[in-house]
């Protein structure tokens, strides 16, 4: 698990980096940081939604994830539950860059990919390339948000090495198809994190997290039964 360690290191690594750097900064500066990083999610968001969608044999599959996964999250309530995890540690608006750094990080191809490569064919190129992502981001966002974006490696770290222990098992299941359909549910969860950052509109994100399982269920029920 070398690979994941190292991601979760450049992480913690950068948080730290990034909340020292805070202290120096102005008011003004940390607004403008906390736009560029909406700007950034959004931005990344579209274009996962624009690559995979493209590809996708189920295109209405994505939209009933969102509204069965945003009916499962507002049931069970997660967002609240999340920001009053969150609030008992730190005060301000953490959770919502704790939330969308936790997506940016877990929720993408190499993030997924990386694990199953450095399992199977001891290939940790992914990750490394991950790492590095992931650390310049997370500098970034502990700047605007402040040092509680380190436990967003505490997440990483079971994510990734969930993976990597079931590789074996995981390998056959985490088809091309199955990537492609939950990079778009992902892009979206993205879009809208980036979206409530900017202010434009509060979007209850971490409610919606529930739609990521929705296409895993789709497909697996499509395989196992040979629709």
């Amino acid at each position: 698990m070398i690979g994941t360690i190292v991601n979760v290191a450049t992480i913690i690594i950068g948080s730290v980096a990034g909340s020292v750097f805070k202290k120096g900064l102005k008011e003004s500066y940390q607004d403008i940081l906390m736009q560029a990083m909406g700007l950034v999610a959004a931005a990344l968001g579209i274009n996962a939604i624009a690559s995979y969608l493209p590809e996708s044999k189920y295109p209405v599959l994505f939209i009933v994830s969102l509204a069965l996964g945003g009916v499962i999250g507002q049931k069970l309530n997660i967002e609240e539950r999340f920001k009053k995890l969150v609030s008992r540690f730190s005060k301000g608006n953490l959770a919502e860059g704790l939330s969308t750094a936790i997506l940016l990080f877990c929720v993408g191809t190499m993030s997924i990919l990386g694990p199953i490569e450095s399992a199977m064919r001891g290939n940790h190129t992914y990750l490394y390339t991950n790492a590095i992502l992931d650390g310049v981001t997370s500098i970034v966002f502990a700047a605007t948000f402040g040092i509680g974006i380190i436990w967003s490696a505490v997440f990483l770290f079971f994510w990734q090495g969930s993976i990597y222990l079931m590789a074996n098992i995981l390998s056959d299941f985490l088809t091309p198809e199955l990537l492609n359909e939950t990079s778009i549910v992902g892009g979206t969860l993205i879009l809208c994190a980036g979206i409530s950052i900017l202010g434009i509109r509060n979007f209850k994100t971490i409610n919606l997290i529930p739609a990521l399982l929705i296409p895993v269920l789709f497909i697996g029920i499509k395989n196992i039964f040979g629709i």
